[in-house]
């Protein structure tokens, strides 16, 4: 019975995973599911899957209006007056149900859907981390590292071979010398990391549409990257005419009335990189949303100096994306290609709207850097 159980789980976990990766699209334009993420997985809402029920036998339970009474009789008096409640309609309500999966799962789906190849870490030094492998079976041991099978295995083993078992009363109480300890050795593994660092555009022309936009994008390039690295870090600067350093939710959140210099916030992540992130040990992934304005040509010239000495070279990745505004004039990405239009370094990509973040997604991730 266990194992039908099993069996039928996974065969629902493989219905309701091949649901999602047909919608999958539709949910990496929506923004309602991020608002349902767990530390470890989240909720994604799949429509039209009916869940295993019992149905009762009808034959012995007699039919609708069955009991005690007499035929006219009113059913369920009360005081439920004619027009109360919402007028009937025609169609059928739209049943879903709240699935959760981990993001490894999510990230699978994600890479699979978009063809998104492995990515290969660059650099040859690598952050060392110890881990702990068990590696066999011992005789004495602290007990926090019993072998609680084993040591069973050995008192049953002792119990038989000295006649002792009875199978009336099986009872098995092992001894010091039944007691079996997990052994174990400590090794340093080699440990890719990256840093993710997002920088946005927050001046009065990027608004409320625009950063979420952001917000949607920046969470499946987390998803993404964080099932490709082990130790992965991100970090959030703002910026219109000056940039800072904020935490996430004020990343997503605020929203300034000043101008827009964007070489502030160029500035602000070549000096986060160059105090703690080693390009010999990290992977470096700046992410830069705007709608295109930039205070003045010479404050552009300025920015692709830095890009072109400083972050470009030492990141896998320099990644653009231009959110289309209303406000915006959008030259700044015109003015990117024409600077780094052959360096495959620099990804650029341009998102209207919603609908746009699948490609741009692809855009950003396609490479495989």
């Amino acid at each position: 019975m266990s194992l039908r159980i099993k069996q039928d789980h996974r065969r629902f976990r493989q219905i309701v995973r091949g649901r999602i990766k047909q919608n999958l699209k539709k949910y990496i334009s929506k923004g309602e599911m991020i608002g349902k993420k767990g530390r470890d997985k989240i909720s994604i809402p799949v429509p039209q899957i009916d869940l295993p029920h019992f149905v009762y036998d009808h034959r012995d339970s007699g039919g609708v209006g069955q009991g005690e009474g007499e035929v006219g009789d009113e059913l369920a008096p009360g005081n439920i007056k004619p027009g109360d409640g919402k007028e009937a309609g025609s169609d059928a309500g739209e049943h879903t149900l709240d699935v959760d999966i981990t993001f490894e799962e999510l990230a699978g789906m994600l890479g699979e859907m978009l063809e998104l190849p492995k990515i290969e870490p660059k650099g040859t030094e690598r952050i060392s981390a110890q881990r702990y492998r068990y590696t066999g079976i011992h005789r004495s041991g602290p007990e926090s590292l019993r072998h609680f099978k084993r040591t069973f295995k050995q008192a049953l083993r002792r119990t038989l071979s000295m006649g002792q078992y009875d199978p009336k009363n099986p009872i098995i109480i092992p001894t010091r010398e039944d007691r079996r300890y997990r052994t174990f050795n400590i090794r340093n593994e080699p440990e890719t990391n990256a840093v993710i660092i997002y920088m946005m555009d927050v001046s009065g022309s990027m608004g409320d549409e625009q950063k979420e936009i952001v917000r949607i994008e920046s969470f499946w390039i987390d998803t993404w990257l964080r099932s490709q690295y082990k130790g992965i870090e991100t970090r959030y600067i703002i910026h219109d005419a000056t940039a800072k350093e904020v935490d996430g939710e004020t990343f997503f959140h605020t929203r300034e009335s000043g101008g827009t210099m964007i070489s502030s916030a160029y500035k602000l992540c070549a000096e986060i990189l160059d105090a703690e992130y080693p390009v010999s040990q990290w992977n470096i992934y700046p992410f830069h949303f705007s709608d295109g304005d930039n205070w003045s040509a010479d404050d552009t010239r300025v920015c692709m100096d830095i890009l072109k000495n400083h972050l470009v070279p030492i990141s896998n990745v320099f990644c653009y994306g231009q959110v289309e505004s209303p406000y915006g004039s959008g030259q700044f990405i015109k003015d990117l290609r024409s600077q780094f239009g052959e360096d495959d370094n620099v990804l650029t990509s341009e998102i209207p709207n919603k609908d746009g973040i699948y490609k741009s997604i692809k855009d950003f991730l396609g490479a495989g850097k």
